[in-house]
């Protein structure tokens, strides 16, 4: 238990009346991880040991991770909670930004971004593959980015004005062996990314008719005008959308008073520390003048005042018999750990 982390999150809830979690998932090289289902049974712990509140706060930290969880985040956030606000020190994209969406209020600082939530088609087994640099024998299963897709399409119509039938004919080179020099999608692998596309916006729709009003002809007008912002129009994966690009869209999005702010970049930099995040990793100078060493590295947390939980990465690091300045890099274990 870290008492400083502990004293910051106390601060914070008796600034804001609520009662607090914090999620940090790292983007520190070699140790990053992302959103994933794992970590449902870890908040439901957290959860029930807070109890039911007026207003419950999330302190998120992420790069985006698995699109289908953040729904599931929220709604049973909301299980437990009047209220749910996300407060975002900094980024919070991707998946992050979903979470973000089904919130009542979102408490962005002066440097917190969220991000367009375009997915990427990871591990379909259609997915185009190619041999593995480090072992020809082996392949690895190329990502698809939806964007990219519907970009290309775009780019087509747009730019080139193609025409129906000369779209239709780029569908066929896209998916068609017998075209030289081209990367193939297998049809069944471009329908994937369809199917991807249409999830992304059933879910962004959901979360945000959880506290909007949709029996206002407005509010619906709003929603439909984030949804398409957010999952279309911008074209970049990793474009930051500050709060005052966020509020226009229509999100509610608050900036925390300046003693709220202070409080909240507080609390991040004690993460950020602990998780090592503005840390480049360097296996020389963790070997040291060591034959061999063992180390580990936090990837994710989970805490509140009642718990704790950490991500956590072990590795071996073996100096190099011909390369001194290789060392041997081993993953040995990889494992969430309930600290209290």
């Amino acid at each position: 238990m870290d008492n400083n982390r502990i004293a910051a999150i106390q601060k914070i809830e008796k600034e804001r009346k609520s009662k607090v979690i914090c999620y940090l998932t790292g983007d520190r090289a070699q140790f990053p991880t992302n959103i994933g289902e794992d970590v449902i049974p870890i908040l439901y712990r957290h959860l029930e040991l807070i109890g039911y509140q007026n207003k419950i706060d999330l302190f998120l930290y992420t790069r985006g991770g698995d699109m289908v969880v953040p729904i599931r985040i929220v709604k049973l956030i909301r299980n437990y909670c009047k209220s749910l606000s996300i407060l975002v020190p900094y980024r919070c994209h991707s998946a992050g930004t979903l979470i973000c969406l089904g919130a009542d209020e979102i408490v962005m600082t002066k440097l917190a971004e969220l991000t367009p939530v375009d997915p990427t088609s990871q591990t379909h087994p259609f997915n185009p593959k190619m041999p593995n640099p480090a072992n020809p024998l082996q392949q690895i299963t190329l990502p698809i980015s939806v964007e990219d897709v519907r970009s290309y399409l775009a780019f087509a119509k747009e730019e080139l004005d193609a025409q129906d039938q000369q779209i239709v004919e780029l569908y066929s080179k896209m998916t068609n062996q017998s075209y030289p020099n081209i990367t193939h999608l297998h049809p069944l692998a471009l329908g994937n990314v369809y199917r991807v596309q249409k999830m992304i916006k059933i879910i962004t729709r959901r979360l945000l008719e959880m506290h909007f009003k949709i029996t206002e002809s407005n509010q619906d007008l709003t929603i439909n005008k984030i949804i398409k912002e957010i999952t279309e129009d911008i074209c970049v994966h990793n474009y930051p959308i500050y709060a005052d690009e966020a509020k226009k869209l229509g999100l509610k999005i608050s900036k925390p008073k300046d003693n709220q702010e202070k409080l909240i970049w507080e609390l991040f930099e004690l993460y950020s520390e602990r998780m090592k995040l503005a840390l480049p990793f360097n296996a020389i100078e963790e070997l040291g003048i060591n034959p061999s060493m063992q180390g580990n590295c936090y990837g994710a947390y989970i805490e509140s005042l009642n718990a704790e939980d950490a991500f956590n990465f072990i590795y071996d690091l073996t100096r190099h018999p011909q390369q001194a300045n290789m060392p041997i890099f081993n993953m040995s274990k990889v494992q969430w750990e309930k600290i209290r």
